[in-house]
């Protein structure tokens, strides 16, 4: 029998680790949601199902940070060297906010809005310090 997993971000975090980029559809409208939510925003129905996504898109919008938080400066980012983060449309229709490689955070252009993108699963730490992270990535996008 399937595992049957709650509709959460606990669980959305566990299909990253085993590198799925799941959504949630409601099976009352056809809605489609990333990261998950038990009651669909559209239709307020509770019938909700878990979809894997493709993980293609295009960038909807991004930010470039220079002040990191800890596991950012850690990687080596920060005032000197900047990171993107931003959200992306995913051609099921979805938007997901994830970190954005491949761009030049120190020059970021407009130009970035629209560029094709692929799911990157970033895997940091070990043993139960472990944990995957979702980005998407430039260069593997198209």
């Amino acid at each position: 029998m399937a595992e049957i997993r709650p509709f959460t971000a606990a669980s959305f975090n566990h299909f990253l680790g085993e590198h799925k980029l799941m959504g949630v559809r409601c099976s009352t409208c056809g809605k489609l949601y990333t990261p998950p939510r038990a009651i669909c925003p559209a239709c307020h129905g509770g019938a909700m199902e878990w979809v894997e996504l493709s993980g293609r898109g295009r960038v909807a919008a991004f930010t470039a940070i220079s002040i990191a938080p800890t596991m950012m400066i850690e990687e080596g980012y920060g005032r000197d060297n900047p990171y993107c983060t931003g959200v992306v449309e995913l051609e099921e229709g979805a938007k997901v906010s994830a970190r954005l490689l491949g761009f030049d955070a120190r020059n970021p252009a407009l130009a970035i809005i629209g560029m094709p993108v692929k799911v990157e699963f970033l895997d940091r730490g070990e043993g139960e310090n472990a944990r995957t992270y979702l980005a998407f990535n430039a260069s593997a996008g198209g």
